[in-house]
């Protein structure tokens, strides 16, 4: 039998067992494995415009009222905001994986930052 081969002699036993084990070891050393895939999150991103504005000006009468009224939706995890000295401004607001950001409902409707 086989397995009398590896009874009567122990050390042939081991060493097979380390040659496996070092194998093993090389092996899963150079296997291309990926823990954590890149994948994007849903977002939308708004842009907006306010010609000759500065960046702070951008920022106060554009960018915070959008984001107040943004904040809360459904599924949302964190937004970012920047304006530009250019006046333009930008909000990207990211979702929870599985959200379909073409049919996300904001709870109230975006005030004008100005009377028209």
């Amino acid at each position: 039998m086989k397995l009398k081969l590896f009874i009567d002699r122990p050390i042939l036993a081991g060493v097979i067992s380390v040659l496996i084990l070092m194998l093993g070891i090389i092996g899963s050393t150079q296997l291309p494995i990926e823990q954590f895939p890149s994948i994007a999150p849903p977002t939308i991103s708004v842009s907006t415009s306010y010609m000759g504005a500065s960046a702070e000006t951008v920022m106060k009468s554009v960018i915070v009222p959008l984001e107040e009224a943004i904040n809360g939706v459904e599924n949302m995890l964190y937004m970012t905001s920047n304006a530009t000295n250019t006046g333009g401004g930008n909000i990207t607001v990211f979702f929870k994986q599985g959200t379909n950001a073409d049919t996300v409902i904001f709870p109230q409707q975006i005030p004008p930052a100005w009377p028209t």
